[in-house]
């Protein structure tokens, strides 16, 4: 069978070649108390329930995947000891995995190929899982051995590849003993901290697991409690008067203070997170189905004045792809601001005098003052004509308001502040696949799609199935050009800077988790 590495996979396997027994000499006992506050709260800690990206910075913390990123943001083999992608005789992909041996759960079980192949059942199920089009491609599993796996495709999937074999590594034997209900209140995985208790909306309290697989790579610190603060100002009083130790989404208004602190270290970081506005093309009465309308809407936003005066310059404008993203093309630029031409658009697409239309805006700090900025937005329309009708939500309402293929009203019909990451390191394939792809029910395509462009749909899932790397990127391209010019899945506005602050007792490194940052893998206590 010959061998196919892409250039990912290279990287990968040298990254993770090493035996455990090969790394450092382990890090000594966490001990103490680490206090965190967090602007957001997950709406679920079991893997196969997330919705939004703001469930993996606590998913994150307990359950790990077979590749992720490091700190450096380089790919790196993670609970896969080594994995190359091969061909089978049929022509179709499959991974070779060897599993790390040594590895256990929360609750004591090694860490099987059974795991991995249960995983990948429960993620795939549609009606327990919302994104299972992203192991949809998987035929099957093949076990070879306790600790080497087949991964055999019905397609070539490059998103699968590019989001770390995207498989969230759960315990079969401990979910079939305690069920599904047990396992979502008092989940296990593999990760560097253990669950401990939950209080919804005010604290997540977790322990250093002392047979955490990796000896360099575990946290110093023997208890972890997260904070849910919402509101900026009660966060940051948190902060100062020493109730918290780390904070996160320091209001950008408050960053160079935050700075300049005595005793405190920040960090600032591109979030993962890409945002935009969507439009409900959906509805067959809708103005923006007229590309006229919706180039109009994205010639009336000053989004360089929004970063610079809502945002404090922490965010950074983007057109269609982040810099040093897969696909990311430099001479592709953002839509001009040019309110007269707005207006122009307007005029020609039969709306001399304007519309009225809802405009949804997100209030829960998901990203560093996002409900202003979706307020300056909405104004920025309103003065062109486009008159929005501003409808405030919290995330939860958002985010069902968001999907589609709900049972039942309401729908979104008008504007919506969106946002969708593009991973850290970038790639677009999984996030257009969601909100550029049109909708089909129940294949996990279009999820919070508003957009149904047959081109669209064919370079969407051509770059899906296009393994080799330099080849996918010329498509992503080509795909980035289009969505750029017939303003569809999303008009893009910024990718937020987002600053974390800490005590300098601590030494603490900032790592990622699949799109996002806030997993605390190396965090301890200084020698004093």
């Amino acid at each position: 069978m010959p061998r196919i590495l892409s250039r990912r996979s290279i990287g990968a396997a040298l990254l993770g070649a090493l035996p455990l027994a090969a790394f450092a000499q382990a890090a000594p006992a966490p001990t103490g108390t680490l206090t965190v506050a967090f602007a957001s709260e997950s709406t679920a800690i079991d893997p196969i329930k997330i919705s939004a990206g703001v469930d993996h910075y606590f998913v994150g913390q307990l359950f790990e995947m077979l590749v992720r990123p490091n700190a450096q943001l380089e790919q790196e083999n993670w609970l896969a000891e080594s994995w190359t992608l091969e061909q089978s005789a049929d022509g179709k992909p499959v991974i070779d995995v060897r599993l790390r041996q040594g590895v256990k759960f929360h609750n004591g079980d090694p860490m099987t190929a059974e795991d991995i192949e249960f995983s990948w059942q429960r993620q795939r199920d549609p009606k327990k899982s919302f994104f299972s089009h992203n192991v949809a491609s998987v035929e099957r599993i093949e076990i070879i051995d306790p600790h080497h796996l087949k991964i055999h495709f019905k397609e070539p999937d490059a998103s699968f590849v590019a989001g770390g074999l995207q498989i969230w590594v759960m315990p079969k034997k401990y979910i079939e003993q305690v069920g599904e209900e047990e396992f979502a209140r008092k989940p296990v995985g593999t990760g560097p901290w253990k669950f401990v208790s939950r209080s919804v909306k005010e604290e997540l309290r977790l322990e250093a697991f002392e047979d955490y697989w990796h000896p360099t790579k575990r946290p110093g610190v023997k208890e972890l409690v997260i904070k849910i603060i919402p509101e900026d100002l009660t966060r940051v009083s948190a902060f100062k008067t020493g109730r918290v130790d780390w904070i996160d989404n320091v209001p950008p208004a408050m960053v160079e203070e935050f700075k300049k602190m005595p005793g405190v270290k920040t960090q600032t970081v591109v979030s993962g997170n890409n945002l935009f506005i969507n439009f409900n093309t959906h509805m067959p009465k809708s103005p923006f189905n007229d590309v006229r309308v919706r180039q109009a809407a994205a010639h009336a936003i000053d989004v360089d004045a929004i970063i610079k005066r809502v945002l404090f310059g922490e965010g950074e404008r983007y057109a269609q792809v982040g810099k040093g993203s897969a696909g990311y093309d430099p001479e592709l630029k953002p839509y001009a601001y040019d309110q007269k031409r707005a207006r122009e658009l307007l005029k020609e697409a039969g709306y001399p005098n304007g519309f009225d239309i809802p405009c949804y805006n997100l209030t829960t700090p998901r990203e560093p003052n996002v409900k202003e900025v979706g307020e300056a937005m909405f104004a920025y329309l309103s003065s062109v004509g486009i008159r929005c009708q501003v409808r405030n939500l919290e995330y939860g309402a958002w985010i069902s308001l968001g999907k589609r293929g709900r049972s039942g009203p309401p729908e979104m019909d008008g504007v919506l502040s969106w946002m969708w990451s593009q991973g850290l390191p970038g790639d677009p394939g999984t996030p257009w696949v969601g909100h550029l792809h049109s909708f089909q029910p129940g294949t996990g395509l279009g999820t919070y799609s508003y957009t149904n462009d047959p081109e669209a749909d064919a370079l969407v899932m051509e770059q899906r199935r296009t393994m080799d790397p330099a080849a996918r990127a010329e498509i992503l391209k080509k795909l980035a050009r289009l969505k750029q010019e017939r303003a569809i899945g999303g008009i893009p506005t910024y990718r937020p800077l987002v600053t974390f602050a800490w005590r300098d007792k601590l030494d603490y490194t900032p790592w990622p988790v699949r799109d996002y940052w806030r997993v605390f893998q190396e965090v301890g206590w200084k020698q004093q």
